[in-house]
């Protein structure tokens, strides 16, 4: 699936302006989420907005108690109602627990694809070894796989798994909460581009092949900010320096 560089996390937020500005400043990849209870704030954005509709992915996620075969397809009709779109182009499973079960679930994901309601089917927050049993159970192929990932949490076994097998790696919380800011080795890469530490985080990720980055924004200065970092040219020197941060922090653990 080919994904922008840059797409906008939108946990938290709860004015559709700022979808539609996100959608007027040039991005064309949303990613919202059941729980984060704001479907219909996204869709109201889209809306609102004169980019069309197909020129936009739109990424939602079902919860862990949405995963049962029986409730699946209901609650994507729901999310599909609430964003006020026809069909949704990426859905994933948002995390492979509760009534999470990879022969019954991902059957019934597969028949939503069949039947036209969804048109790619992504994962997030798995293991490798639930990828290759997901890839097991899947006819679809795995169109994506969305974890956290930024400067202070680096999983490269599932990088590997994202390379070797040829989908996107979706980076969430590219910012690490805005804890890269206080990073010395990103302000040093970031003095050297005349740019931000957060910026060199996205530049930083996004300049990984297979690696888009989702970083969450209100203003427009910062959504704007976001999309031009993906243009900043990061030396094998600088990449090194972020990758050298011997922190880790993970912001959302399971």
């Amino acid at each position: 699936m080919n994904l922008p560089p840059v797409g906008l996390g939108t946990m938290g937020v709860d004015d559709p302006a700022i979808v539609e500005t996100a959608l007027d400043a040039g991005y064309r990849h949303l990613d919202t989420a059941r729980i984060y209870d704001n479907e219909g704030v996204v869709g109201a954005g889209l809306a609102a907005s004169h980019v069309s509709r197909d020129a936009v992915t739109v990424a939602t996620k079902l919860w862990v108690d949405d995963l049962a075969a029986d409730d699946v397809r209901v609650a994507t009709e729901r999310s599909c109602e609430l964003l006020g779109v026809d069909s949704i182009d990426l859905l994933y499973v948002h995390r492979p627990r509760g009534a999470y079960e990879p022969s019954e679930t991902l059957p019934a994901l597969d028949d939503l694809v069949d039947d036209g309601l969804v048109s790619h089917l992504g994962v997030s927050n798995f293991t490798v070894d639930q990828l290759r049993t997901a890839r097991d159970h899947l006819d679809a192929p795995l169109a994506a796989h969305q974890v956290e990932r930024h400067p202070l949490f680096v999983r490269d076994d599932l990088l590997a798994d994202a390379q070797t097998h040829d989908y996107p790696l979706v980076a969430y919380s590219p910012l690490s909460g805005g804890r890269v800011r206080d990073l010395e080795e990103l302000r040093t890469v970031a003095d050297r581009h005349g740019t931000t530490p957060e910026a060199v985080a996205v530049a930083w990720l996004v300049g990984t092949d297979g690696v888009v980055a989702i970083p969450k924004a209100s203003s427009r200065a910062h959504l704007e900010a976001n999309l031009a970092a993906a243009d900043i040219d990061l030396s094998d020197e600088d990449r090194a320096l972020v990758k050298s941060v011997a922190e880790e922090v993970e912001l959302y653990p399971e």
